[in-house]
């Protein structure tokens, strides 16, 4: 049934763009799919789940599906103006024109009553649209690309950040403001009479991220060809100094055990009783609406749709996350990840099916293989079976089908192509004997093939890359099988 379903997600991502169906199509990959009418056809950051999936198989894909975002970069702007801010600010939901097209209202299906809709407040979504066109220039080393359309975005994402820093005298750190974060259900502080939240952990680490990997990209390119990106976008050295002072004065919530708050005042919020919901509404994943039908607000308690802070996980090795905290100058215990994940998972509904893919990595990553492979196998089922209780005739989830297809590369393969070296670290699951798959990196063709014991790999071209922290040269065209066991022959 895996196969079978991974097969089902690969159909759906392959209808959704192609080699050929792309090329010159002013058009991105929607929530939904080409599936239903869901969200109205809407481009949400699911791209940062669904990319990913083009860039190692199809990597001439992601170009035409990036140039979308740059095609409607002079709306981004004009949004960001409009709300007081400089730079680009990519909306919630677009469509057409790039304008923000999500709702203002919202109605919630089980009280059957409407209420303020103020997701629009994800600004996230530049940093999602940030993250693919590195990775698209990680892995493909598309310089013309860069050159022509991605420094741009990543400088004008940046100022958008840049500008929505504030300085905050008193603790000596800036602070980013009315903003919402991936988890969706928290909106407002309680009783606020103004919507958004102040230093989402997410949003924070991840401009701190843009703005580390801009100072690196600066020196990949020629003074030539990046000051005219900065004269094209008004982004002066000035404005990169600010940057630079920002990325280790953003302000984090921490408490004494580690536990990173998913934004600032988090922890004052109330535990909610859960066993109580569950017992009375069987399924809780969208708590938000059931506390709502109830009178009250999932602003008040420590509850959320899905993970946030710990997408910064899902993004990245833990090492590059230790790296990003220790920039901002927070020291963490040593099992900080496995204390966030037992935190969070114990307060996560899992009303969106992308939450569960993101905690499957996390548990790989803290050792939990049994609980990494419950929740794979529950995002891998999630539109076959309509967990979510009649979304799927809406349209399939276009995110989590491409998520399901990246962890088995990930995850379960080990593969990470974020650093300069490709590395396998293999992590099989039991109930599957091998993983066999194929990959585009920087040019290279590789097939793979990993067992509970060995990992055979054949690179189209001479290749170094490393296998459980080990260097391994490929010769072009040679089958290398390399054990990555104790004991293994």
């Amino acid at each position: 049934m895996s196969q079978k379903l991974l097969n089902l997600h690969t159909y759906h991502l392959l209808v959704s763009a192609s080699p050929r169906g792309n090329q010159g199509l002013d058009a991105s990959v929607t929530a939904r799919g080409l599936h239903g009418e869901a969200y109205r056809g809407h481009i949400f950051w699911d791209e940062l789940f669904i990319f990913p999936f083009y860039i190692l198989h199809f990597p001439e894909i992601v170009k035409p599906l990036l140039l979308y975002r740059y095609n409607r970069l002079e709306m981004a702007k004009k949004e960001a103006k409009d709300a007081g801010y400089q730079g680009a600010m990519f909306p919630w939901q677009s469509s057409l024109d790039g304008s923000e097209q999500s709702q203002e209202l919202h109605l919630n299906p089980i009280s059957q009553t409407w209420k303020k809709d103020n997701s629009r407040l994800q600004r996230h979504i530049s940093l999602a649209i940030a993250y693919n066109i590195w990775l698209y220039w990680h892995t493909t080393q598309d310089k013309s690309f860069m050159n022509n359309y991605g420094l741009e975005m990543l400088l004008e994402i940046a100022h958008f950040w840049e500008s929505a820093a504030v300085y905050n005298p008193t603790s000596k750190r800036y602070e980013i403001n009315h903003v919402m974060g991936p988890d969706e259900f928290h909106e407002s502080y309680p009783e606020a009479e103004r919507s958004g939240l102040k230093n989402n952990a997410y949003t924070n680490m991840m401009v701190v991220w843009l703005f580390e990997e801009i100072e690196r990209i600066r020196n990949e390119f020629s003074q030539t060809d990046f000051s005219r990106v900065q004269e094209k976008t008004a982004v002066k050295d000035q404005i990169l100094d600010k940057m630079k002072e920002i990325k280790h004065q953003l302000t984090l919530e921490i408490n004494e055990e580690g536990i990173i708050a998913q934004f600032e005042g988090y922890f004052d919020l109330k535990d909610l009783d859960w066993q109580y919901y569950k017992e009375k509404y069987d399924n809780i994943y969208r708590m938000d609406r059931i506390l709502n039908a109830e009178g009250k607000s999932a602003d008040d308690y420590k509850v959320a749709k899905q993970a946030d802070s710990l997408m910064m996980f899902y993004n990245f090795s833990k090492e590059q996350v230790t790296n990003i905290l220790e920039n901002l100058h927070y020291q963490m215990p040593k099992d900080y990840v496995q204390k966030n994940l037992n935190y969070y998972l114990a307060r996560t509904s899992h009303g969106s099916t992308l939450s569960r893919v993101v905690h499957a990595q996390l548990a790989a990553m803290v050792g939990d293989q049994k609980l990494s492979w419950d929740l794979y196998q529950e995002a891998l089922y999630s539109d076959y079976r309509d967990i979510q209780g009649g979304t799927t005739a809406e349209g399939i989830h276009a995110g989590v089908m491409a998520a399901t297809l990246y962890i088995p590369l990930t995850t379960f393969a080990g593969l990470d192509i974020r650093e300069d070296t490709v590395h396998f670290l293999p992590n099989l699951p039991q109930a599957w004997k091998s993983l066999q798959f194929s990959v585009t990196i920087r040019g290279i063709d590789y097939s793979v093939t990993v067992s509970h014991e060995t990992i055979t790999i054949t690179a189209t071209r001479k290749a170094y890359i490393k296998v459980n922290h080990n260097d391994v040269q490929l010769n072009a065209n040679e089958a290398k099988t390399i054990a990555y066991k104790e004991g293994s022959q």
